[in-house]
């Protein structure tokens, strides 16, 4: 009877321990998940701060230099080309490094180039600068695919990806708008300057707050949490080489492919937009400079809903078929794309409109393609995968700079919106390649 109940106490005080341990441990994922949340938002939308300047300074850079929109375009290019290749390599370098010193020395890098970028009189130093911020600006996004790869399960990411991935709408409206005010207050060169100081200060708030995996604090894997791998199971995934996550994860990777393709296609919209918006509207729809920056930011603010949207939906109702559910955005967005071509440019309102939705319809793709690279990859290459799909995206963010400045040139707005058409067409045929992959399996 002594024997059998020291036994009966030994599981009791076991069983204690272990429910001791999983409120313990609930309780530090749900503040450490809430702290490094809030912290790569504010981070990531910073990087904007310091992205989207030239955005919008290029009409007045025009004037006062008499620059072409090809050489603006170039400009553009330079940085996509250069941001795309060293996405990738970051990727590679963030997935083996702590993702907190990773992302902040990225936003000092960024923030110096960009105010130095403010005191240029050539464009050539000026293309220079540009391109080197594109560098630093590579090491914004990896850390944060790694880390919501590790910090949250396939079950519950699609929703916060979709949150995540707003932050740098409000970095491009907190630039659009404020920017807009900078340039009409005290000129082009404040563009630059004010918001690298306000990034370089973010800087150190972001080293402060944000921290590596729940491993580095001691506590268990997401899928050791939630009960989906039994304990150590996922200490053989973590021991891989980069050659093992190359040739394991990224190269035979089919429908990765086909998610970097789509990613290709969806940001020369998404960057013919993102660079060419307040020039667009000031000179085809007659929109002020004050106005064409308001209504480029409603633009990037209706992309938040696109992407919070998309990703609930790909978690809810396409059950995490994040293809499918970018195919209905994309099939959206040729209908969009036609209308804001052939509608007449004197209503304002009805522009605005339409900018608005095709904010919502591009903005979508681009979240579930980004959070698909990731989870495509597997938790162990998340940030290698998304920087090969950042580097696709990127190209095309490269052809879009050259193109959309060298179309317009030649031919004019309507040439360019046809490109853009083209482009959604093509780029919806990957998303029906990919049609029945889910981040289920």
């Amino acid at each position: 009877m002594t024997y059998v109940a020291t036994k009966e106490r030994k599981a009791e005080s076991k069983v204690r321990q272990s429910t001791m341990r999983m409120v313990y441990v609930n309780r530090q994922y749900r503040y450490w998940r809430t702290r490094i949340f809030y912290s790569l938002f504010l981070g990531y939308a910073a990087f904007y701060l310091v992205r989207q300047n030239l955005t919008v300074a290029a009409p007045e850079m025009l004037k006062e230099f008499g620059y072409t929109k090809s050489q603006i375009g170039w400009v553009f290019a330079l940085f996509s080309i250069i941001y795309g290749v060293v996405k990738f390599i970051s990727g590679a370098i963030c997935d083996r490094t702590d993702a907190r010193y990773f992302m902040s020395i990225g936003l000092v890098g960024a923030s110096i180039c960009t105010f130095f970028a403010g005191f240029s009189h050539s464009v050539w130093v000026f293309a220079f600068l540009y391109a080197f911020n594109g560098v630093f600006q590579a090491m914004g996004w990896p850390p944060v695919s790694r880390l919501m790869t590790h910090w949250y399960s396939s079950r519950e990411l699609g929703t916060r990806w979709g949150i995540i991935n707003a932050s740098h709408q409000f970095g491009s409206v907190a630039i659009l708008l404020g920017g807009s005010w900078l340039l009409a207050s005290f000129g082009w060169r404040s563009v630059f300057i004010v918001p690298a100081v306000i990034a370089l200060l973010l800087a150190g708030i972001l080293f402060e707050r944000l921290r590596d995996t729940p491993e580095s604090l001691g506590l268990p894997p997401v899928e050791e949490k939630e009960g989906f791998v039994y304990n150590g199971a996922h200490k053989e995934e973590e021991a891989v080489t980069f050659r093992e996550i190359f040739m394991k994860h990224i190269l035979p990777n089919k429908a990765l492919r086909y998610v970097c393709m789509a990613n290709f296609f969806v940001y020369i919209i998404r960057m013919g937009f993102f660079n060419w918006a307040p020039t667009f509207l000031q000179e085809a729809k007659g929109a002020s400079a004050l106005g064409s920056g308001v209504q480029t930011s409603i633009f990037e603010l209706t992309g938040v809903l696109g992407g919070i949207f998309a990703g609930w939906a790909s978690d809810y109702i396409f059950k995490g078929r994040r293809s499918c559910a970018g195919f209905y955005f994309m099939a959206v967005l040729i209908v969009l794309l036609f209308l804001f071509w052939h509608l007449p440019s004197s209503s304002q309102t009805l522009n605005s409109v339409l900018l608005i939705l095709i904010g919502f319809f591009v903005y979508g793709p681009q979240t579930l393609l980004g959070m698909s690279g990731a989870e495509l990859g597997s938790k162990r290459a998340a940030a290698t995968a998304n920087g090969l799909t950042g580097t696709f995206g990127y190209l095309g963010g490269a052809v879009s700079g050259i193109g959309v400045g060298k179309i317009a040139d030649c031919w004019g707005w309507n040439a360019v919106f046809l490109f853009f058409g083209i482009c959604a067409l093509i780029g919806s045929l990957f998303f029906i390649l990919n049609w029945r992959q889910s981040a289920r399996h």
